[in-house]
């Protein structure tokens, strides 16, 4: 017999996940977009912001594999 898990708790815990990571990009891009102070990484910091989002849209867009 093969052992199974609940596909509930892994889609759940992936929508979780991938909502944390959304608001931290979210959060990243804000402060980036506001701070003057970090002069020529705001191009990369916003770039990690943005790769975030994506990451975390995805995330909440895929169905777990079952």
């Amino acid at each position: 017999m093969s052992e199974e898990g609940n596909p509930f708790w892994a889609s759940l815990y992936e929508r979780i996940i991938g909502l944390s990571i959304i608001i931290i990009g979210a959060v990243l891009l804000y402060l980036t977009a506001t701070n003057e102070g970090i002069g020529g990484f705001g191009s990369l910091f916003g770039f990690l912001s943005v790769i975030l989002l994506i990451t975390g849209v995805f995330l909440l867009l895929v169905k777990p594999a079952q």
